[in-house]
Order: structure tokens, then C-alpha cells, then sequence
């Protein structure tokens, strides 16, 4: 019997299902029946392209594959939340993936039915439905491992086209024998352009995935070396605070001896309220929260001056003494962090009333509760239950947050944020410790 090729019906099926093997890997931007609308009518109109350029010359075949490529690239795109090349870096590796599932099914199936000597339509859909099944699901547990700790895609043109240079190597490679059979790297026998097509597409899945693995991992390290960063930094800025705090409270120590002894002078009307005014001026700098935790009165302190000299209220109810168990490092990030991201956010608010923040330190039921608020007229968009940043640089900015949630899992702990009428709120649970190396040792 004649070997035949690919029909062009699993083949888009098989580039289907390999686009939503990647799409349902992120969010998507259509849900419901809206979404599954969409997918039937891209399975139509896949099938019926590839159905009606299965009998153009080799000239026109490879634009015919570049407008398939295409139209995965807009079904990915426009189901998903991924931007352009996010989308585009799915598509090759989708694209491959396809192509590979499709040559091993059809090649298994051939084999059997040439040793048999007899074609059965029926034996290919049972091909069809395992080699599919097992390749593309398989895919997707493979994927699922990746995503789990890197829950958003954000490709760089050069990654972009790292992946695209590589797809394009492997499916030239794997079909030139169809191109010509006139070189060192192409044969003229049907059963081993099979075998070449399938071996060189199953290579090209395994180093597209592995390069995957490897720029998740980049990612994530240079992720955590940033949250480092932000870890160091806050603790820098809690020994400046404390140091100015020091210096501030001997001087204000200070005044109030001149004070008392203006205040035994003659002339009460005007001494009085010249006093007074200095006691007003003063009592700004004297918003020294005794919370019962040295460190936390440092960053708050510090905060309170800020945020005194930029008319924005900010309210703190707090029982320092829950936070024995932390680093000094710890208690730095997480309220350093909370508030810098509140006083970002009051700080675009025109009208100074609104520039409200209020924390709160407490326990319920055995677990430390960190509650801090604070007034937002941002639109904000969520994704895995914490803001995307809204600055042009998502790099390097957005990890005050992530900094946050990896310090309450370092003690056991958890984040939740979200917008509630205009405001932003933020919780931290952690389990109380009766131990307090405890939550150190972690």
C-alpha cells in the first residue's frame, strides 16, 4: 500500500488543540459561551483553509502554512489576556507542538497499516484520539508545572525571537525532504521522511519547552533578587528613620525646657500664643506611635513625618507587641512596603481631604492581622488576587506587593488585597508563633 500524508482535517485539529493546551495555561480575556463560540468557529475556519490549500504546489503551500500560523496566532491573542508577543511565543511553540502530534499519529498509524497491508479509517481515529490525548495532555501537565510559579507571561522581543528563529530551524528541517529530496539532510524513501518529520518536530517541542523552563527560572531568580532588594532597602531606611528620629527627639527634648522657661516670663498674652504656636509645630514631629514595638514605631514614625508634609492623614491602631516574633527586617517590608504603596496612591489624589490611610495591628482566633486601607480613584486591574502594576517598567517595578506576600509565607502567612467604594484594601494573616524563633527559622 501507498503511503499517503497528513490529512489536512487532523491537522487542524491537531494545531486546535495544541492552541488551547496554551491558552488555557493564562487568563483569558472571553469566558463562558462567548469563548467556546469563538474556538468553534477558529476549528471551522482552520479546517476548511487547510482542507482548501491541500492541493497547492510547494510554492504556495508556505504562505498557505504562514496564514494557519496566523490564525492561531489570532485565536491565542484574542481569547487570551497575553499581549502581542506573549501570544506570538505561544504560537510557535503551539505550532510545533502540532506539528509533532500530527506526524507521530499518522506515522503510528501507517506502520500498523502497512504491516497489515490494508487501510483503516477507523484504527486512524483510535490513533487519533490516544496519540492526541496522550501528547497534547501530557503538554499540559508539563506547562502546568511551569505556570504554577510563573503565573504571568511577559516575553522580551529577544525571547520572542530566540523562539521564533528556533521554530522556523526545526520546520524547515523537518519537511525539507518534501521540499527536495537533492541534499545531505533529506531522503527520497516516504517511511524515513516520516520518521526525519517526527523526530525532528518531537526535538524541537523538547528545546522550545526546555528554554521555557530555563527563562521562568531566569525570571524567576531575578524576581527574588529584587524583592531582596526591596528587603535591604526598607531596612536601610528603618536605621536612617531611627537615626533622625533620635536626633529629632533630642532637640525637641530641648525646646520644651526653653519653653517652660519662656513660659515664666512676663508679657502672658503674647508669650502664650507664641508658645503655642511652637507646641503646634511641634507636635508634628511628635507623632511618635508607641505601639509597643520599636521597630514598627521607627517606620511609622518616619511614615508620619511623611506623611504630615504631604497633608495626607494617616492612622494607626496598632499592638506592636504581637510582632515580637519577626526579624526586624521582616517588620520593615511589611509595613514599609504597605505604606509606601498607600502613600503612592494618596499622593495622586488632588484633593487633600481624601488622602486618607489607616493601619491597623491586631489578633483574632490565634493569627497576627495586619489591616492597612487607604482611599484609591485608580481604576486597578487584579491578576492572581494582587494588582498589576500600572508603570510602564513592569520589570522593575510591581514587587512591593509580591515583596509583601513572600514575607507572610516566610511565617505561614498570607495575602489578600482588593478594592472595596474606593478603597484599597490590604490584610496579612500569619498564624501566631508560641515559639518566637519560629518564624525566624523558616
Amino acid at each position: 500500500m501507498m503511503y499517503e500524508n497528513i490529512p489536512r482535517l487532523f491537522t487542524a485539529l491537531a494545531e486546535w488543540i495544541a492552541c488551547l493546551v496554551y491558552l488555557f495555561q493564562y487568563r483569558r480575556r472571553l469566558h463562558g459561551i462567548q469563548l467556546w463560540v469563538v474556538l468553534v468557529l477558529s476549528l471551522l475556519l482552520q479546517s476548511i483553509w487547510l482542507i482548501a490549500t491541500d492541493a497547492l504546489s510547494i510554492v504556495f503551500w508556505m504562505p498557505a502554512m504562514g496564514i494557519a500560523i496566523a490564525g492561531m496566532f489570532a485565536l491565542i491573542l484574542l481569547c487570551s489576556q497575553l499581549d502581542w508577543k506573549s501570544a506570538a511565543y505561544c504560537t510557535v511553540r503551539a505550532f510545533l507542538l502540532a506539528e509533532f502530534a500530527a506526524s507521530l499519529e499518522w506515522q503510528l498509524y501507517f506502520y500498523t497499516a502497512y504491516q497489515v497491508e490494508q487501510d483503516n479509517p477507523a484504527l486512524s481515529l483510535l490513533y487519533l484520539f490516544f496519540v492526541y490525548g496522550i501528547v497534547f495532555y501530557g503538554m499540559y501537565r508539563l506547562e502546568k508545572h511551569v505556570t504554577s510559579y510563573q503565573t504571568r507571561l511577559v516575553i522580551s522581543q529577544n525571547e520572542l525571537w530566540s523562539a521564533v528563529v528556533m521554530g522556523a530551524a526545526v520546520f524547515l528541517i523537518s519537511n525539507l525532504s518534501f521540499i527536495t529530496t537533492n541534499t545531505p539532510f533529506s531522503s527520497p524513501f516516504i517511511r524515513e521522511i516520516f520518521t526525519i518529520r517526527t523526530l525532528v518536530d518531537l526535538s524541537g517541542v523538547v528545546i522550545l519547552y526546555a528554554y521555557h523552563v530555563q527563562r521562568a527560572e531566569l525570571h524567576t531568580k531575578r524576581e527574588l533578587d529584587a524583592i531582596k532588594s526591596i528587603l535591604q532597602n526598607q531596612y536601610v531606611q528603618y536605621r536612617q528613620s531611627r537615626e533622625s528620629i533620635d536626633l529629632i527627639n533630642r532637640k525637641y527634648h530641648d525646646l520644651k525646657h526653653q519653653i517652660a522657661i519662656l513660659r515664666a516670663e512676663k508679657d502672658p498674652t503674647k508669650r502664650a500664643a507664641f508658645l503655642d504656636q511652637m507646641e503646634q509645630e511641634i507636635q508634628h514631629y511628635e507623632a511618635q506611635n508607641k505601639t509597643g514595638n520599636p521597630v514598627l514605631d521607627t517606620v511609622l514614625t518616619g511614615k508620619s513625618l511623611y506623611c504630615a508634609k504631604h497633608k495626607i492623614k494617616l492612622t494607626c491602631v496598632a499592638n506592636g507587641h504581637l510582632l515580637d516574633f519577626m526579624d526586624v527586617m521582616d517588620i520593615c517590608t511589611l509595613f514599609g512596603n504597605a505604606l509606601d504603596n498607600a502613600i503612592e496612591c494618596e499622593l495622586k489624589i488632588a484633593e487633600k481631604e481624601l488622602r486618607l490611610i489607616h493601619l491597623e495591628v491586631f489578633s483574632q482566633k490565634n493569627f497576627l492581622i495586619i489591616h492597612c486601607e487607604n482611599y484609591c480613584q485608580d481604576a486597578l486591574f487584579f491578576e492572581d488576587g494582587v494588582p498589576v502594576t500600572t508603570k510602564q517598567d513592569q520589570d522593575y517595578h510591581g514587587y512591593g506587593i509580591k515583596s509583601i506576600r513572600y514575607t507572610a509565607q516566610k511565617y505561614g502567612g498570607s495575602l489578600s488585597v482588593s478594592l472595596n467604594d474606593n478603597w484599597f484594601v490590604l490584610n496579612i494573616l500569619i498564624p501566631l508563633q508560641t515559639d518566637p524563633e519560629v518564624g525566624k527559622s523558616h
